[in-house]
């Protein structure tokens, strides 16, 4: 007997404000805004039923449904993307939910495919989200504390994430390779609405790393290699990155 296909959607998690670079995602990307940029992009990749931005921005609100696509509005203040995206999937009948960051327009479609592939997968049972690591080669990446880093088991579930480099390179020569954590999640629904619900502990609230209270509260997070680190338009100097990357594409 075949099985019922998962109902896969896409959510974007879009606040106008932004500590570094505020109002970066309404910012200019070749005639597009950013976050119009990533909804579209999100779409092509083909991988989802529904594609969403949810946002407490009026203007984001409006740059997206003026364009013909899908946006909601929050109902309540939150603190991070996960909590966001739970309030607004709460009532939806969905499988799996995919959390894209709204000033990542570059999306990888293949990187993507990877990821909702392992919930069909011999392990699917047991993931309760999963997420992407890309390797680190430079001493610097693997020291800067806004990469944050992941180690995992050999079967490739999480063990802990971190912003100090981990393992620490007490020895060198044993042929370890360090793995950033790139910030793009696929989650059970359930998994979803229990870390909205759940209180953030000890670990999480002193590294600032959100995926932590998953492993706080025993959840099982499957990590996917990529190549692909994407580009976060964190700064105005990012955004001219992204602007070059895109003039080279045309």
């Amino acid at each position: 007997m075949e099985k019922t296909p998962l109902k896969i959607i896409a959510m974007i998690p879009a606040r106008y404000a932004a500590t570094r670079f505020p109002g970066k995602l309404m910012q200019d990307l070749h005639g597009k805004t950013v976050i119009l940029r990533t909804y579209e992009a999100a779409k092509n990749t083909g991988l989802f039923q529904e594609v969403y931005v949810v946002t407490d921005s009026d203007v984001i609100y409006s740059e997206i449904t003026k364009n013909g696509g899908n946006a909601i509005m929050s109902k309540k203040e939150h603190e991070c993307g996960s909590d966001r995206i739970a309030e607004a999937v709460e009532n939806m009948k969905v499988d799996i939910v995919v959390n894209v960051q709204g000033d990542e327009p570059m999306i990888d479609t293949e990187s993507l495919s990877l990821l909702l592939n392992v919930f069909r997968g011999k392990d699917a049972n047991r993931i309760d989200l999963a997420s992407l690591k890309a390797p680190l080669k430079e001493k610097k990446d693997i020291e800067n504390p806004n990469n944050v880093k992941v180690i995992t088991n050999k079967e490739d579930f999480a063990l802990y994430f971190s912003r100090s480099p981990i393992p620490y390179p007490r020895d060198e020569n044993t042929g370890v390779t360090w793995y950033k954590h790139i910030g793009i999640y696929a989650f059970r629904k359930q998994a979803l609405l229990d870390f909205y619900r759940l209180p953030m502990l000890k670990l999480e609230a002193t590294e600032k790393i959100e995926c932590i209270r998953y492993l706080e509260y025993g959840k099982n997070i499957k990590m996917v290699e990529t190549t692909v680190k994407g580009v976060g338009i964190d700064t105005p100097e990012d955004l001219e990155e992204a602007r070059k990357i895109l003039s080279a594409e045309k």
